[in-house]
């Protein structure tokens, strides 16, 4: 999954609740780092949801990660082609459409192998001649053009902090935070500082209930480019943007397409996407701006 995530942003939560309740944090390796949930209740319940926790986090990897092959999407980049597929991979499927038709296609899964050629060095033209979201085929079978293949890094990790929120929730948990390198919150306040590789901290958010995603397109490079491409050629012009919603799948899927974005194309997306309520911006010459 993106690299991103490793990097430049950091939450510690602030509890509130009985004296007697107890702090719980569970992690482990997975989704290409670490993550982490954070839960304020009875430990004997906290104990008995860990295993499916990560089941539900496992579940997101075996449809969507590009490191493991036998992934539902590997195995669609690998033959172009994939019969019956799961639930999940449908789900995000849904999601990534949802943002590539809300940005202007900024958001487009297809870029996957222009980001290959670039990272291994090789020529671009056939990558970029296999981009364009509109001729993958999604029905009871997904169909990729020729030369097609799919990336869902930037959606698939705050889907799923929204999947665990949402079994967390189910469980009676009413004090969470989900950090997926996306972060998702029951309750609260939270407090998350993001921050910009040139500049440090440049703000402190009070997550209750919401989501929040960072993307830094410097945290990764492909050569001498950045790792955030644009299906049309575009480049990164922020350094940093931090969406805040209600769903960390959403706040992730826009704060990758809004990299790519200038200032009136952002607000114009949000006059038109209902859930999305603060956007907080680095552009190149270091200037902080709130949207």
């Amino acid at each position: 999954m993106k690299r991103r995530r490793f990097l430049f942003i950091a939450a510690a939560a602030a509890f509130s609740g009985a004296a007697r309740a107890e702090n719980t944090t569970w992690q482990a390796d997975m989704l290409g780092g670490t993550v982490r949930v954070d839960l304020r209740g009875p430990r004997g319940l906290a104990q008995d949801i860990v295993g499916r926790i990560g089941s539900t986090i496992a579940e997101v990897e075996a449809v969507a990660s590009l490191f493991k092959t036998g992934s539902a999407l590997s195995r669609l980049n690998a033959v172009g082609h994939l019969d019956d597929p799961p639930p999940a991979l449908l789900d995000l499927l849904r999601l990534a459409n949802h943002v590539h038709q809300a940005t202007a296609s900024r958001f487009d899964p297809t870029v996957q192998p222009l980001w290959r050629a670039l990272a291994e060095g090789r020529d671009t033209t056939e990558a970029q001649a296999a981009i364009g979201w509109e001729r993958v085929r999604i029905g009871s079978s997904i169909q990729l053009a020729h030369g097609q293949a799919l990336t869902l890094n930037g959606i698939a990790q705050g889907y799923a902090a929204d999947r665990v929120r949402r079994l967390l929730l189910a469980e009676g948990y009413a004090q969470a935070l989900v950090d997926m390198g996306e972060f998702a919150a029951i309750g609260g306040p939270f407090s998350v500082s993001v921050e910009d590789p040139a500049l440090g901290q440049i703000a402190t958010r009070r997550l209750a209930g919401n989501a929040i995603a960072t993307s830094i397109p410097s945290a990764m490079m492909l050569g001498t480019g950045f790792h955030i491409l644009g299906p049309h050629g575009e480049r990164p012009c922020w350094s940093t943007i931090s969406v805040e919603g209600e769903s960390a799948a959403m706040a992730d899927g826009f704060s990758t397409a809004f990299c790519l974005m200038t200032r009136d194309e952002i607000h114009a997306t949000l006059r038109r996407v209902p859930g999305i309520t603060r956007v907080t911006a680095v552009d190149e010459a270091g200037d902080v701006s709130t949207f």
